[in-house]
């Protein structure tokens, strides 16, 4: 019996973002200006809805040039072989990139190591894309159906044009020990981890940033436009609308996270998403570092990939603030047992915690 079964663009439209970057291309704009890696930076980013209203006249402009019809053919070749498991299609990709990973929850450091990964590979990090660098894509998250849309879909289509964006992008850059190595923020991993483990490759490296949640929800808060008056959850920037989606999401009723104390909304997010780092697929990976928030930890790692890659800089100063660690008493204690809870799920799965250096609270 044969079946045939036709998906058009109707059905999986190419994303903004991608059309976006190839717009960059077929235009031949340099891409300047990018902010991902501020690491000290309160403003929240504006720049989707901007790229949201180009992307109709952007796209037009991708499909009349023969790259950008490549480009997009390209991207549609790997959602159909990562739809019917085609492993044949991603083992030139393997062999030819090593993904490197910086895994976390928001405000855990991980913009900071990420551009330092860019800088010691050469790379100038305001000429990088956001897309390619930082944390919101491709696309991972808590399983969503709902009309026109799902979820797994999603992570399979938005990854096959993050390859596809990988292969343009870095073409040319320098190998080491016979491969291209690509940098990523990857705070989504989690939602996916044996996705991503087994499409980057057996050889993906993952780094990890932990922080204390005391500390996390302090800079979440911050960077959200402070917190709120009434001491009570709310939602006014993309980690917190994470942390909305995570908690419903494990059945926290909308009408109990609209009462619900800042801080207790947080430390549950927290928890949760420390939980899917160790159960969802990622502690499989042989090549796997933990590093504790904290100036001279995130320095010495950083110096670290300058030396392995050779660059003959030096890295950029980590910024650390000592008064965020006095402030709210009573959280630490709240948020003692959750740590402690944390720690040894990960310890249960081979996964060093390192419980002492994040109860430092930076």
């Amino acid at each position: 019996m044969g079946i045939e079964v036709k998906l058009t663009d109707r059905e999986l439209p190419i994303s903004p973002v991608f059309v976006d970057f190839l717009a960059h291309i077929v235009d031949g704009r340099p891409f300047v200006d990018h902010e991902w890696h501020d690491q000290i930076s309160e403003t929240l980013n504006r720049a989707q809805r901007d790229l949201l209203a180009r992307a109709p006249k952007d796209a037009e402009r991708v499909m009349a040039s023969p790259q950008g019809r490549a480009a997009v053919a390209r991207a549609y070749q790997l959602l159909f072989a990562l739809l019917v498991g085609n492993l044949n299609a991603l083992k030139d990709l393997q062999l030819k990139f090593h993904f490197v990973n910086v895994i976390g929850i928001p405000r855990n450091g991980g913009s900071y190591l990420t551009k330092e990964l860019f800088r010691a590979l050469g790379f100038d990090p305001t000429r990088v894309p956001n897309a390619l660098a930082h944390d919101g894509f491709p696309e991972a998250s808590p399983f969503l159906l709902r009309q026109g849309a799902n979820s797994w879909v999603l992570s399979l289509h938005t990854m096959a044009e993050y390859l596809t964006m990988v292969e343009l992008f870095f073409a040319d850059a320098k190998r080491f020990s016979g491969k291209i190595v690509v940098p990523k923020k990857l705070t989504k991993g989690i939602y996916s981890g044996g996705f991503f483990h087994r499409v980057l490759g057996e050889a993906v490296e993952h780094i990890f940033t932990l922080r204390h949640p005391v500390t996390s929800c302090i800079s979440t808060y911050e960077k959200s436009g402070g917190l709120p008056a009434n001491g009570r959850f709310a939602v006014r920037s993309n980690i917190e609308e994470w942390c909305r989606r995570d908690l419903l999401y494990t059945g926290t009723q909308p009408q109990e996270l609209d009462k619900m104390d800042y801080f207790d909304a947080y430390l549950r997010y927290w928890e949760q998403y420390h939980i899917y780092v160790a159960t969802t697929g990622l502690s499989a990976n042989r090549d796997l570092r933990v590093v504790v928030y904290g100036r001279e930890r995130m320095e010495k790692l950083a110096a670290g990939f300058h030396r392995r890659y050779e660059s003959e800089q030096q890295p950029t100063a980590f910024k650390v603030t000592d008064e965020v660690r006095t402030r709210h008493p009573d959280w630490q204690k709240r948020a003692e047992p959750v740590v402690r809870r944390v720690s040894e799920i990960w310890e249960h799965v081979n996964m060093p915690f390192q419980y002492d250096a994040v109860m430092e609270c930076w």
